[in-house]
């Protein structure tokens, strides 16, 4: 398992692992955007801190998969 995280991180940095670098770029930046509004948003609320980290976090790993389904890798 780590030998497949590595070769991963070797292609990464070498430049052969994805096929469209810029689509996987806006599609993360969509999704950390959208969390960490939420993020913000919930926590100027009178809650516990820890249900608007829970709550973006779920979101934003909702959304992931809607945005990266089109992702390809080389």
């Amino acid at each position: 398992m780590l030998e497949l995280g590595w070769y991963s991180v070797k292609l990464f940095f070498k430049g052969k692992l994805l096929r469209d670098p810029i689509y996987f770029i806006q599609r993360t930046a969509i999704a950390t955007t959208v969390g960490s509004l939420l993020l913000v948003l919930f926590a100027q609320a009178e809650i516990p801190f820890c249900l608007p980290v829970t709550i973006s976090s779920f979101v934003t790993g909702m959304m992931m998969p809607f945005l990266l389904k089109d992702f390809k890798t080389k």
